[in-house]
């Protein structure tokens, strides 16, 4: 039983009749579980959508600003690109052997027990996910609406129904790509036209600082974040042994390439003091060279953080249920709508998080680390498990290249940015505690008044959002 569990497993008796139903309504599966209603293109959708969301249209100037030079920009954006395909090739793997969803916390839970997958959660709770939901949605707010609309918006949509939220996240998808293929195209053109003139001696000015270098290398990867948003929801994917690796083989290149012709069409147009003094660099393009469509980019970067927000609510709020499953999270997280077999509207708490830019520059630090502990739990899981049944199974030169490479980016923080490290890893053991009282103490040492409290949430939650507790797919996972 979870540590956190005090609620009645069953459904209120008003909802009994409603739960048979529901089970009859399936003669192969009479119990509770998350529906498979992704498929192949939603999946792609997903990891591209979430990929591409603010940071192609601003986060250049960043990567322009520490290395010096067009032409080193431009290595570095490509070794953002190869780094992210190695770290979604151990996902693929990861994916297909864990078949939870959750992503990097069920990795380190099954890799690492339940103390450090407890942490991992308590930081994303705390920090990466809120962090990086706010970024993209104050940013759409700068050009469309305030930004907690898109924020309740979108966890409605993916609260209601898995498929409202993969549709509207397929027509964000659509709608950013043809934007940044508009994008490439007049880069494209105008180069055909002659205009090379700011590609002539690329790399000068180029920065031989190895700090200012992996600073540049930071503002591409958090572009280039959200390759692991389909291992989220793993248990929702149809046939994933299939279309997991897939969807992650389609998706990233396909990223990949538009980021670096999307950088290429930026510096054919604009000079490199443009790029530096503007804070929207698409936008400043767009002056340039569409005219009176010029609305068009700003309206492009609205829809781009609309999807990439839309599909980083929808993987993180798996996270959280998935957590609360495992017992490290009360069950009101766990449960799910008894028809329409979606995660329930408690993730509203965790997504409604809009004055965090205090925590921003902890973000990376936390993410990096936890995704690093996960690749280092494919090694061990190799090690201790090496009969385990792999259905994609790489070479182990891709996760000790990560791994080597993740701890130059935990590194290089504490050593630039020392005190909001610092402050990024007082933050996440401030876990500790919380973890042995409510997940490692034996339930009769617990306060009787957090074994009330949570009780009396955990119906409640049950009655009003008609849900029931879920069960693991057990023919599937491991």
């Amino acid at each position: 039983m979870s540590p956190y569990t005090a609620a009645p497993k069953d459904p209120p008796s008003s909802t009994k009749s409603s739960v048979s139903s529901a089970s009859a309504a399936d003669d192969n599966d009479s119990s509770m579980k998350l529906k498979k209603e992704i498929s192949l293109v939603n999946g792609v959708c997903l990891i591209v959508g979430n990929m591409i969301g603010s940071g192609i249209f601003v986060s250049p100037k960043g990567v322009l600003m520490h290395s010096g030079s067009y032409g080193l920009s431009l290595v570095i954006w490509t070794v953002g690109g190869i780094f992210s395909v190695f770290g979604a090739l151990c996902y693929a793997e990861l994916g297909t052997t864990i078949t939870k969803s959750g992503a990097s916390y069920a990795y380190i839970l099954e890799a690492f027990g339940g103390f450090l997958a407890f942490v991992r959660l308590w930081t994303s709770l705390l920090i990466i996910e809120p962090t990086s939901q706010a970024v993209i949605a104050i940013t759409f707010s700068n050009y469309m609406v305030q930004p907690v609309f898109p924020t309740c918006l979108l966890t409605f949509v993916n609260c209601a129904y898995v498929k409202w939220g993969t549709r509207v996240q397929d027509f964000f998808t659509y709608a950013k790509v043809i934007a940044l293929i508009a994008v490439i195209i007049t880069g494209l053109v105008k180069i055909g036209q002659g205009q090379t003139q700011h590609f002539e001696d690329l790399f000068e000015g180029s920065s031989t600082d190895p700090g200012g270098l992996a600073l540049a290398l930071y503002s591409a990867l958090f572009s280039y974040s959200g390759w692991d948003t389909l291992n989220f929801v793993t248990e929702e994917i149809k046939n994933p042994e299939r279309n997991l690796p897939l969807a992650i083989a389609i998706s990233m290149p396909i990223v990949t390439v538009i980021y670096i012709l999307t950088n290429v069409a930026y510096y054919t147009i604009l000079p490199m003091n443009s790029i530096l003094d503007s804070d929207a660099v698409a936008v400043t393009f767009a002056d340039q060279v569409f005219g009176v469509m010029n609305w068009t980019i700003p309206l492009a970067v609205a829809l781009s953080c609309f999807g990439g927000l839309n599909a980083s609510i929808l993987a993180s709020s798996r996270l959280f249920f998935v957590g609360s499953r495992e017992g490290h999270l009360p069950d009101s997280l766990c449960m799910i709508h008894v028809h329409r077999y979606t995660p329930g509207v408690m993730a509203l708490i965790y997504l409604c998080v809009e004055d965090i830019f205090r925590l921003i520059n902890y973000y990376s630090f936390s993410y990096w680390f936890f995704v690093g502990l996960s690749i280092l739990g494919q090694l061990y899981l190799r090690w201790k498990q090496p009969d385990r049944k792999r259905p994609l199974k790489l070479s182990l030169f891709f996760p000790i290249v990560f791994c080597i490479l993740t701890v130059f980016l935990v590194v290089v923080p504490l050593y630039s940015d020392t005190i909001n490290s610092l402050i990024g890893i007082g933050i996440a053991l401030s876990g500790v505690p919380v973890y042995f009282l409510c997940c490692y103490a034996p339930a009769s040492k617990r306060p009787m008044w957090l074994k009330r409290a949570i009780a009396k949430s955990g119906l409640f939650i049950q009655k009003v959002c008609f849900s029931v507790v879920t069960e693991m797919d057990t023919d599937k996972a491991e």
